[in-house]
């Protein structure tokens, strides 16, 4: 998805998420005016940083900036192994990393929170709009202003052209399908139990992840970076609701499913 489509997605999911939250919330709770109030405190966290959190960011991108010295020979190996370029996994993978998966999830949740009046499912709806939103931004930025070139270009691993908005060959850092696929797949994770269903639902953002690389769409690094973005991202939407609504949809292996109330 070009950064023009991601964008047109974006706007268009926010538009419909708003509107569907300012009309079905209830009880001043996961309504249009606590959306704004926390988007105002996730861009004002930079500034309230400590020295642990500019430490994890420091680490971070070591860690980013490390990977980059292994993106050809991964890169080579898998130009090497294409054969199952058109394989289900390879596509649900990309599928699973593109806006449609999220607004499902979102609005299935937050239906079905409205008509139950379920306190647990909208929470789940809110933060898969909050998360996809803020994460989806912060990629966007990254990748207009940093400019990579994908690997599909030939261009090596050091070529950047940033502020080139519309030209998506540099628009390879970081990857807004790893980006995605882990805000969502962060969010389900932390409002589900028992832990086998939280590694579970990681898979298909794990395989979203390998299938960019494999479609010679991203560097590993890109991947990285866009993993990272969205989990981060997930945590501190779920954990600044968790504060006050502990609450959980807990599944009974294999088949028997409930969502707890307050």
């Amino acid at each position: 998805m070009n950064i023009k489509s991601f964008l047109q997605s974006l706007v268009l999911f926010s538009v419909m998420s708003l509107l569907f939250i300012s009309n079905v919330s209830a009880q001043n709770k996961y309504d249009f005016n606590q959306f704004w109030n926390e988007s105002l405190t996730f861009a004002q966290q930079p500034f309230h940083w400590e020295g642990n959190d500019w430490l994890k960011l420091g680490v971070g991108t070591a860690t980013v900036l490390a990977v980059t010295q292994i993106d050809q020979p991964i890169k080579d190996a898998a130009l090497r192994n294409q054969s199952e370029i058109n394989s289900f996994p390879v596509k649900a993978g990309k599928f699973y990393g593109e806006i449609y998966p999220a607004a499902i999830v979102a609005g299935g949740f937050g239906l079905y929170g409205y008509l139950a009046d379920n306190q647990p499912s909208k929470k789940i709806a809110f933060e898969t709009v909050q998360t996809v939103l803020y994460a989806g931004a912060i990629t966007t930025f990254l990748k207009i202003v940093i400019g990579r070139a994908r690997p599909f270009t030939d261009k090596g691993i050091a070529t950047f052209r940033p502020f080139l908005p519309f030209n998506d060959d540099f628009h390879s850092f970081p990857s807004g399908h790893a980006t995605l696929a882990f805000s969502l797949s962060t969010v389900l994770a932390n409002n589900v139990d028992p832990d086998w269903l939280k590694i579970l639902i990681y898979i298909p953002a794990v395989v979203t992840c390998g299938s960019r690389v494999y479609q010679n769409a991203h560097w590993t690094s890109d991947i990285l970076a866009g993993a990272a973005i969205g989990y981060f991202v997930g945590k501190w939407v779920s954990n600044t609701h968790e504060k006050n609504e502990p609450s959980r949809v807990t599944f009974d292996f294999p088949f028997s499913i409930k969502i707890a109330l307050n």
